[in-house]
């Protein structure tokens, strides 16, 4: 027996692995410098994850560093050793008492003397857009990780 699909129960037309769907025009354009990683400190696999992410920025052969700014305590020498960091590469900074983590990662970001500026911060929109104009001005590049 066959049965004939009436015109209402006919499938949608399914992509094909390589076609995209049309673009739809955004409203705001987005910072081009700064990247956001939110992990979760309870879960212990994310030192691991970030493991892998950092060694490859610190083997960058742009000849700049890789710069950490108020890395949490868990991200030290040892942990950068063990981790197998290029540790001649890295520079770890942390703010003096009269000075703001965003200051800090801002100015770092505005020098261009780092290829990429790693800051765990919890950061505001016009933090975000300081340091997304720090970064296009150093020619370097952000990134924050928001650990919670």
């Amino acid at each position: 027996m066959q049965y004939a699909l009436s015109p209402a129960s006919q499938p949608h037309p399914q992509l094909g692995l390589f076609q995209s769907l049309p673009s739809t025009p955004l409203t705001a354009a987005p910072l081009a410098h700064l990247t956001e990683l939110n992990l979760s400190v309870s879960n212990s696999l994310s030192l691991h994850l970030l493991a892998p992410m950092l060694r490859e920025l610190s083997e960058d052969n742009d000849g700049r560093w890789l710069t950490l700014i108020a890395p949490p305590k868990a991200l030290n020498r040892q942990w950068l050793c063990q981790s197998g960091l290029n540790r001649e590469r890295i520079l770890l900074l942390t703010p003096k008492p009269n000075q703001s983590a965003v200051a800090l990662a801002e100015q770092a970001l505005h020098l261009g003397r780092s290829h990429t500026v790693v800051s765990f911060l919890p950061l505001c929109a016009s933090s975000r857009q300081m340091l997304d104009n720090a970064a296009q001005c150093g020619q370097s590049q952000a990134l924050n990780i928001s650990l919670q």
